[in-house]
């Protein structure tokens, strides 16, 4: 599985453990819920930056979106 994958998989698991939407994920995150959706079916190679946002609005550490990644 590549690393966008991984990370899309990641933050479903997240997003879903913690009762959010994808609309309400992608406000606290400061980015459109498409693009949301995007990530999260791994067909965006997302930057550093917005990593951190979502991670910030999940109230997670960075490194929990890469959890499981065997690059």
């Amino acid at each position: 599985m590549d690393i966008c994958s991984t990370i899309g998989i990641n933050i479903r698991k997240l997003r879903n453990s913690k009762k959010l939407s994808q609309e309400e994920l992608a406000f606290e995150a400061g980015i459109d819920r498409s693009y949301l959706s995007e990530i999260e079916n791994g067909y965006k190679n997302l930057s550093v930056t917005v990593l951190a946002q979502i991670a910030t609005a999940l109230k997670v550490d960075i490194n929990e979106l890469f959890k499981g990644y065997r690059g």
